[in-house]
């Protein structure tokens, strides 16, 4: 078989093996999902259940899980190919496998063995989906501000609560949720606490899915905790260290998951641009023939070029377990704009047509659009490279918190065997 082609300005981060996941994945997207993506825009209050089961077929659910449980233990490069590449296609599909992914860093850095035992290789399988509730409605993703609490009865802590905007909420079996543990006063760091919640447990219920601007097929909506019982063995680290869960979560898997799914975007929507232009006739030749689209064309190119060089470095930097924080924030801020500013070309270049909601460049420009907020907006990204950058000028940087990509340097991962079918 003849080695796939990738960028070779991504030659330095990708192994033989991740080249033919990349492969793999490209034909698993053009075959299993690209006949679904009509499907899901059709119907933007249906939620797309068949895509997570083709997903769980090929056992990527578990792409960071230790081949000890089942798992693929393949490292956050062949991560980022998954959801690079599957968004490229559909950005649901790729929100699908991101959205379950980020819980799964927060049961392998803080779970028990036993409850690595027991959950882990139902993960890896695709048995069970998780998902992570964290943001709530009104106070969104401030975690200092949040209003679901539990409290302890003697037997088991009471949680009550709604939680918003929560990944795979209508497909999770399984729910990380991040409540308030301690009287007011305590310090944030010290007052939340992470809980394993089954969806089908009394007092868990859904809000109905309603459509959403983008990722039409994929649930991000509301849950309810009414006086739900968790006992202690279902808690996820220890009590009071809620605050760690959901920030390592997102920062090591949110931040690059979301920026997988900004690259694949932004590649589409330049390969759409380029291909509109080239076929539509202009003056006695293509619009691609005029000098100021062709200018615009360049810049396009060479934001993509940009989000491809810092997506793989930032994640290859994480692999390899060296401190890469900032590059993990610059990735998912610069991403998301360098997407978004390719986006708005793209739908001026194609003009009219681009507003007719049968193309796919309007469906690209809107899944775009759900890649900002989520793990931390850009304002937020900006702040956290500011406070970092004037800890290192001032020598303050010694005192600071151990950087989240060195505390939990994940499982040290194995070369990808070639991938084949699932059996």
């Amino acid at each position: 078989m003849s080695m796939p082609t990738t960028p070779v300005t991504l030659d330095r981060f990708l192994t033989p093996s991740h080249q033919a996941l990349w492969k793999t994945v490209d034909d698993f997207a053009a075959q299993e999902i690209l006949p679904r993506v009509n499907r899901m825009e059709s119907a933007p209050n249906r939620v797309d259940r068949k895509v997570a089961q083709l997903l769980a077929g090929r056992r990527w659910f578990g792409v960071t899980v230790p081949e000890t449980f089942g798992g693929m233990q393949a490292g956050h490069v062949a991560k980022t190919i998954l959801m690079h590449r599957l968004a490229r296609i559909s950005g649901a599909a790729a929100a699908i496998l991101q959205g379950s992914l980020i819980p799964v860093a927060a049961l392998l850095h803080y779970g028990t063995s036993d409850q690595h035992n027991a959950l882990l290789p139902r993960v890896a399988q695709g048995s069970v989906l998780m998902s992570i509730a964290v943001t709530e409605p009104e106070q969104g993703g401030h975690i200092g501000g949040m209003t679901t609490g539990a409290e302890w009865d003697g037997k088991a802590w009471v949680l009550t609560g709604v939680k918003a905007h929560v990944g795979n909420s209508h497909l999770a079996g399984l729910h990380v949720v991040v409540a308030r543990t301690a009287p007011p006063g305590t310090r944030t760091s010290k007052a939340l606490t992470a809980f394993l919640v089954e969806a089908n447990q009394r007092g868990v219920s859904l809000l109905r899915h309603t459509s959403k601007l983008g990722l039409r097929g994929f649930s991000f909506g509301q849950i309810s905790f009414d006086r739900v019982r968790v006992l202690p063995h279902n808690v996820l680290g220890d009590v009071g260290q809620g605050f760690d869960v959901a920030q390592s979560s997102s920062i090591l898997y949110g931040r690059p998951n979301l920026t997988a799914v900004s690259l694949g975007l932004h590649e589409r929507a330049l390969s759409l641009t380029a291909r509109y232009v080239s076929s539509r006739p202009r003056y006695k030749g293509q619009l691609a023939d005029v000098s100021v689209i062709r200018d615009r064309l360049g810049r396009m190119s060479a934001r993509l070029i940009m989000a491809r060089i810092l997506t793989y470095h930032a994640v290859d930097m994480l692999d390899r377990g060296l401190p890469c924080d900032d590059e993990l924030i610059a990735a998912k801020y610069l991403g998301h704009e360098l997407a978004s500013e390719t986006g708005n070309d793209a739908m001026e270049l194609h003009a009219a047509n681009g507003l007719d909601g049968d193309h796919p460049i309007q469906r690209v420009w809107r899944d775009m659009q759900t890649t900002y907020a989520p793990a931390g907006t850009g304002e937020v990204q900006r702040r956290r490279l500011a406070e970092n950058l004037l800890q290192e000028e001032t020598g303050e940087s010694e005192s600071a918190r151990t950087p989240w990509s060195v505390l939990h340097t994940d499982h040290t991962h194995h070369p990808i065997p070639s991938p084949t079918a699932p059996a």
